[in-house]
């Protein structure tokens, strides 16, 4: 009878066990992204792009080749190791070079070379083809975000930055990873018409970054001091998902790439909204705010930019350091923090002379006022653009 209660309970502990595991993995359970990645996913990503359709056909030519040779080249030898083994008494041959086999596999391998050099050739040309492009794009990498410049073509004169969801973060941080979604959700993602040539200028503030959309066939380094320069025709409309592919710090699984592709109607839609909003935000660095305004800036300005690190709470994670009771922020001296947001720190902290003279001060002024933080001190943009000569 003991023995069967301990095997009972035993069981109700494992089914219980059971259970959770199951209900576990129920809970991390995710689907494939339309435009990211896939569950399990062995292949490259479905094609969005002629190029990206080519370069899937070429993996597919050249691994079709690979096989041939591999299968051919093993074949010949596992089978003469068999078919010649000593064990059958087979006799080693004697003879000389034959000249028919050297010419055969001098020009059997330059043919296959060939044969796989100008498809490869006609693809990289085409890659590298940046001509006539109906919009032109900056993609700028800074640690750790992307920076858009909208340069030609409709749209003109747009520019923002793409930075990680703050609530893609906080799940990060807390190890509960959740959504198809998970660390490719953005802020503001790049937008662009379908059908349509769109020409990426790529560049960097700080480290090398890589700007790489794999449903488009496109990456790109980013490189500190160079322009480089790729392109992509979406033809089809949808969300695209990438990320940086060059190991740029630490924060480099939170520098997501989210590529919107709207139809022409939609896209015009989405320009006049942003030149609405971008006429709106023009602030006139030498207007003098007051303290409650530049808190309300500030906080939103905050959000957008520094909660991902720096958390909401203003309480840092790991090396970040904390706002919160900062001796930086609660310096008498102004000076201090507007030079670090400008110029950054060596420990990993971006400049961020990016954001607007408005934008600075009203953060800064923001930061000193909040959570613990009760200096009453106010930055003025006129301070900021005297820091910056």
């Amino acid at each position: 009878m003991q023995n069967i209660r301990t095997l009972t309970h035993r069981f109700t502990h494992a089914a219980l066990a059971m259970g959770a595991l199951l209900a576990t993995h129920a809970a991390l359970a995710v689907n494939d992204l339309p435009g990211g990645p896939a569950v399990n996913q062995t292949n490259l990503h479905p094609p969005a792009t002629r190029v990206a359709a080519e370069l899937m056909w070429l993996h597919n030519f050249m691994l079709v080749i690979c096989s041939v040779i591999f299968v051919a080249v093993f074949g010949v030898m596992f089978y003469s190791i068999l078919k010649h083994r000593r064990s059958r008494g087979a006799k080693a041959a004697n003879f000389h070079e034959s000249t028919a086999v050297e010419v055969a596999w001098t020009i059997v391998p330059f043919l296959i070379v060939i044969g796989m050099a100008l498809p490869a050739t006609k693809a990289v040309v085409a890659m590298k083809d940046t001509t006539n492009a109906d919009l032109t794009i900056k993609a700028t990498g800074y640690q750790w975000k992307w920076g858009y410049d909208y340069l030609n073509g409709e749209g003109q004169g747009i520019n923002f930055l793409s930075t990680l969801d703050v609530g893609q973060r906080q799940m990060s941080d807390a190890g509960k990873p959740q959504g198809d979604d998970y660390l490719l959700k953005v802020d503001n993602p790049l937008v662009v018409p379908v059908d349509k040539k769109i020409r990426i200028v790529t560049t960097a503030s700080d480290v090398i970054h890589a700007w790489m959309i794999p449903a488009f066939g496109v990456k790109q380094d980013a490189i500190p001091g160079f322009v480089r320069d790729t392109w992509f025709r979406a033809d089809k409309t949808g969300d695209f998902y990438g990320q940086c592919a060059e190991l740029c710090g630490k924060e480099h699984a939170y520098m997501p790439i989210h590529v919107k592709v709207l139809s022409q109607a939609d896209y015009s839609a989405w320009v006049a909204a942003q030149q609405k909003k971008m006429a709106a935000a023009a602030d006139d660095p030498a207007k003098v705010w007051t303290q409650a305004d530049l808190l309300a800036r500030g906080e939103k300005v905050y959000a957008a930019n520094c909660a991902v690190c720096h958390r909401p709470d203003g309480q840092g994670a790991g090396p970040i350091k904390r706002l919160d009771g900062s001796p930086v922020v609660n310096d008498a001296d102004k000076g201090k923090q507007i030079t670090v947001l400008l110029n950054g720190l060596p420990n990993g902290m971006p400049s961020w002379k990016q954001l607007s003279d408005t934008e600075i001060a009203a953060v800064i002024t923001y930061t000193k006022n909040s959570w613990s933080n009760h200096t009453g001190q106010i930055v003025q943009p006129a301070e900021i653009v005297a820091a910056r000569k």
